[in-house]
């Protein structure tokens, strides 16, 4: 009778399948069996690349198991238990499968037989793989935590785009450098969406414009996923995030997704909450204001229906909200009414709202009559300087509490000590008082303590100097304002456009009112329905009507 064999192969990461580590097992494996003169065909060389062997579900073993069952195979080779699973439980139940199938299973580095002492030897082995597998997973994340706590990037994964990392080797320990080709890519995507106030897509579509290489490198085109990713990145403002996500066992599929191949992936990350996350100091690349008013703009994208990639057609695009379902409001034309065209800002909600078994029954607004009425309350706003002289001064107030003289003065303490710190030990390296391998490491820590607390000064100093600027600028409110005038008579679109997306946050449709949100404090007396912290301007009172919206 001719004996069927069959051979199996893993291995666990991706790395390990693109430089054809696997190819050694084959090699190994099909010389046992010429051996044993035997041979294997090519179907019956059951594969698993970059597949973990703490689960059972793998193709090649899937397809191993399938022959198995139909009795195509009388024996089947595998180079040592660990490569036929990690899990104890499952080497036995694996083995026992095909034992009562009638297959002898073969390992190259074990010789096993039939008596108790081969199994029990078995299972040993097994217990011990699981063992060393487990106990190297935890100490891996211990060590990582262990790292970031006491501020080491070498707990990080990789450097972020616009950083090199330095490895231990070069500076006696792992650190980050500012890479400055791609940290003029952060400062320009940072100071778009912050202060520009324009869309991801636009974002995109600059970038690929200017020929910017891509993070990756591969292509000239740029993703909004790209984009996300460098916005949200803490590290740009000084302090990069360790631990934001964890690791999870993945909710398989009852059966896979119809086209696509099985997924090599047997384990999710789940977003861990802001407090638990571990910040380790890296060189600064724009500062922490600018960040976070980028996550306040990337938060309100979610919620807001965005400029198209074309540019906005209608002055209030994008800023229109719906105050029952959150929904943005959205152009539409009608012209069924009386044989013309009117233009309308229509809720997005009124079509659907996931989660609810109905849609939004607020209506709709006449275009030309919303923008008319809005546009009148900004000039009220730009005529008073009274409303800009209460903002500045709110700003003023802000900086004020974030400069703390007594905090300021630790710092230069501390960047003092810091200094005498350093002199002495180079002056006990020149004297030969401590080796080149004990003074390097401690040199590199100190400068980099002290780069921090130079940084810390230094926002500090920039908020003296905001502070002077908006002084200054308190007392020529007038010329501003006057000046300002002139903008507010011009017809150009384009100018009105700017104006309304830097003063207005979003504007709020209810069922018998609009409610204005501006970015400036408006003046107390303007409006009974003041809540200072988003400065809303109630403007209607009236139930909108086709010819009327207050």
């Amino acid at each position: 009778m001719l004996i069927q064999v069959a051979l199996y192969a893993r291995v666990s990461s991706e790395h390990q399948a693109q430089a054809n580590t696997i190819e050694s097992q084959i090699t190994s494996l099909q010389e046992k069996i010429k051996a044993d003169g035997l041979t294997v065909l090519k179907e019956h060389q059951f594969l698993d690349d970059g597949y973990s062997g703490s689960t059972l579900m793998r193709p090649g073993l899937e397809r191993l198991r399938d022959a198995a069952a139909n009795h195509l195979l009388h024996r089947i080779y595998i180079h040592s238990p660990d490569r036929l699973a990690r899990k104890y439980a499952y080497q036995f139940l694996l083995i026992e499968e095909f034992n009562r199938l009638g297959i002898e299973v073969i390992f190259l580095n074990n010789q096993f037989g039939s008596n108790p002492e081969s199994d029990l030897l078995l299972q040993v082995q097994g217990i011990i793989s699981e063992y060393e597998r487990t106990k190297i997973m935890e100490r891996s994340r211990r060590g990582k935590i262990h790292a970031a706590k006491k501020g080491l990037v070498s707990a990080l994964s990789t450097a972020p785009y616009g950083y090199k990392y330095i490895p231990k080797r070069d500076s006696g320990y792992g650190s980050f450098e500012i890479n400055e080709a791609e940290a003029e890519v952060v400062r320009l995507l940072f100071s778009w969406i912050g202060y520009e106030r324009i869309s991801l897509n636009a974002a995109t579509l600059r970038l690929t414009k200017m020929g910017f290489p891509t993070p990756k490198g591969t292509n000239s085109r740029w993703s909004r996923s790209s984009v996300h990713c460098i916005l949200t990145k803490t590290s740009y403002m000084g302090m990069a995030a360790f631990g934001k996500t964890k690791s999870v066992p993945k909710k398989l599929r009852l059966r896979p997704i119809k086209g696509h191949a099985q997924s090599k992936k047997y384990s999710s990350y789940e977003t861990v909450s802001k407090d638990k996350w571990i910040f380790i100091p890296v060189p600064e690349i724009i500062e922490q204001n600018l960040f976070e008013i980028v996550q306040e703009q990337l938060e309100e994208n979610k919620r807001r229906k965005r400029e198209k990639m074309t540019g906005a057609c209608y002055l209030l695009q994008g800023l229109v909200v719906c105050q029952s379902c959150g929904y943005g409001y959205y152009h539409c034309r009608n012209s069924k009414r009386n044989m013309a065209r009117y233009s309308y800002y229509v809720c997005g909600g009124r079509s659907k709202i996931p989660g609810r078994g109905h849609a939004c029954d607020n209506k709709s607004i006449r275009q030309e009559i919303l923008e008319e009425v809005v546009w009148k309350e900004i000039k009220v706003l730009l005529n008073n300087p009274f409303y800009l002289e209460k903002e500045y001064q709110r700003r003023i107030k802000e900086l004020k509490t974030k400069t703390n003289n007594d905090e300021q003065s630790k710092l230069k303490i501390e960047k003092l000590k810091l200094e005498k710190s350093i002199a002495r030990l180079i002056d006990s390296y020149t004297e030969g008082m401590i080796e080149k391998m004990e003074f390097e490491p401690r040199i590199k820590t100190f400068k980099r303590r002290l780069s921090y607390v130079e940084q810390q000064i230094m926002k500090f100093l920039d908020n003296h100097s905001q502070m002077s600027e908006l002084t200054l600028i308190l007392g020529r409110i007038e010329e501003f304002s006057a000046r300002v005038k002139q903008k507010l008579e011009d017809d150009n679109w384009q100018i009105k456009r700017d104006i309304v997306k830097a003063l207005i946050k979003h504007i709020e449709i209810a069922q018998n009112e609009v409610n204005i949100i501006f970015r400036v404090e408006p003046c107390p007396g303007a409006t009974d329905n003041v809540f200072l912290q988003d400065c809303p301007r109630r403007i209607c009172t009236q139930p909108f009507g086709a010819e009327r919206c207050c």
